[in-house]
C-alpha cells in the first residue's frame, strides 16, 4: 500500500516549534557566546556600531525575502545600493538643499530598475538569475558613467546628522528597518493583496487559475525589492559619509544569506521579513565576532557562501528518514509472497 510523502519539515519544527525559530535561538545563543568569543562585543557602544549595519542589510535584506518569495534571485542589489549612493552626493554636492530632489532621483532609477527586471522575467521568460545579473550591469554601468570612475562627493549634512541620530538611545536606522520590517510583515499577513502574493509564489500555474494577475505581481515584487534596496543606499550613504564605488559590493550574499537563514522557502511562497531580520542581526552579529577576532574577510564570505549553499541542498535534496528507506526496500518482498488469491 502506497503513502503519501510527508512534506519536509526542520527538526525543530516536527518538535512543535515554531516555523521560523531557528533562527532565534541561533542569535540568542550567538550573543550569550559573544563575551567569551570577544569579550567587548557587548558593550554598548559596540551594539551602538552595529545596529545601523544590521539595519542597512535589513532593508534590503527584505526585498531580497520577497523576490526568493516569487521564486527568484535579485542580483541589482550591489547596483542600486551604489547607483543611489552616486545619486545622492553626486546630485547634492554635500549641499542639503538637493538632498530632497536626490532622493526623487533615487526612487525613479529604483522604479525603472525594478519595472525592467520584472519585464524581463514576466515578459521575455529571461530567468531572474540572468535577468538581475544583466539589470545589475546596467546600473554598474551608468555609475561608472556619472562619475568617470571616481566618486569622492560627500553625503549632506543633513543627512548624516539623521543617519547617526538616535531615538530613545535606538539608532534612527535601526528604527527604520523595524518599521519596514512591520509593515512588509503586515502587508503580507493580514491584507488581501498579501494573501494573493504568497498564492502566486507558491504556484504561479494555480494562482493564474484563480484569477491572480500573477504577471503583475511579479513585477510589483522587483519594483517594491528595488525600492528598498534604495532606502538602504540612501541609509549607508549617511552612514559612511563618503561612500565610494566600493559601496554595495558587500550586500549581495548578506542578503540572500539572511534570507536563508531565516527559514524563507527558496522553493517560493512561504517566507517571514521578520526571521529575515533576525538572519541579518545574526550576521552582523557574527561579522563583528570575526573583525575582533583579526579573522580575514575572506572567512566572511564563506560562511556567507556556505550558509547559502546549506539552504539550496536543504531545500532541493529530497531527504527521507532511513526508516522509510528500509521500508521501502522491504515491502516488495512482503507483497511479492502474498497470493493474489487470499480472501
Amino acid at each position: 500500500m502506497s503513502t503519501a510523502p510527508h512534506p519536509r519539515r526542520s527538526v525543530l519544527t516536527r518538535h512543535g516549534a515554531p516555523r521560523y525559530s531557528a533562527i532565534w535561538i541561533a542569535t540568542a545563543l550567538l550573543f550569550a557566546l559573544s563575551p567569551l568569543l570577544a569579550s567587548n562585543s557587548l558593550k554598548s557602544a559596540a551594539l551602538l556600531s552595529m545596529l545601523p549595519v544590521a539595519a542597512t542589510l535589513t532593508i534590503a535584506a527584505i526585498g531580497q525575502t520577497l523576490v526568493i518569495q516569487q521564486r527568484g534571485l535579485d542580483l541589482t542589489v550591489p547596483g542600486m545600493i551604489l547607483l543611489s549612493t552616486v545619486i545622492i552626493t553626486q546630485h547634492a554636492g554635500g549641499a542639503n538643499a538637493g538632498l530632497a530632489m536626490g532622493i526623487l532621483l533615487v526612487i525613479g532609477a529604483c522604479l525603472l530598475s525594478g519595472l525592467l527586471s520584472g519585464l524581463a522575467v514576466t515578459q521575455f521568460g529571461i530567468t531572474p538569475l540572468v535577468a538581475t545579473l544583466g539589470v545589475n550591469a546596467l546600473l554598474v554601468g551608468t555609475v561608472y558613467q556619472l562619475t568617470n570612475g571616481q566618486a569622492t562627493a560627500s553625503s549632506p549634512t543633513d543627512l548624516s546628522s539623521f543617519a547617526s541620530s538616535k531615538l530613545l538611545g535606538v539608532p534612527a536606522t535601526a528604527v527604520i528597518a523595524l518599521v519596514g520590517v512591520a509593515v512588509v510583515s503586515t502587508v503580507i499577513r493580514t491584507t488581501v493583496w498579501g494573501r494573493r502574493f504568497v498564492a502566486v509564489g507558491a504556484s504561479p500555474p494555480a494562482a493564474h487559475i484563480a484569477g491572480i494577475r500573477v504577471k503583475r505581481y511579479v513585477i510589483a515584487t522587483y519594483v517594491v525589492a528595488s525600492l528598498t534596496y534604495g532606502a538602504a543606499g540612501i541609509l549607508l550613504t549617511g552612514y559612511l559619509l563618503t561612500p565610494g564605488l566600493s559601496a554595495g559590493q558587500t550586500y549581495l550574499l548578506p542578503t540572500i544569506a539572511a534570507v536563508v537563514l531565516g527559514g524563507t522557502s527558496l522553493a517560493g511562497g512561504g517566507g517571514s521579513v521578520v526571521a529575515t531580520a533576525v538572519g541579518a542581526l545574526f550576521l552582523t552579529q557574527l561579522q563583528q565576532i570575526l573583525t575582533a577576532n583579526g579573522a580575514a574577510q575572506s572567512l566572511e564570505y564563506v560562511i556567507q557562501g556556505s550558509i547559502i549553499a546549506s539552504g539550496m541542498l536543504l531545500r532541493t535534496v529530497r531527504w527521507r528518514p532511513r526508516s522509510t528507506t528500509v521500508q521501502a526496500k522491504v515491502s516488495p518482498t512482503v507483497s511479492t509472497s502474498t497470493p493474489e488469491s487470499d480472501p
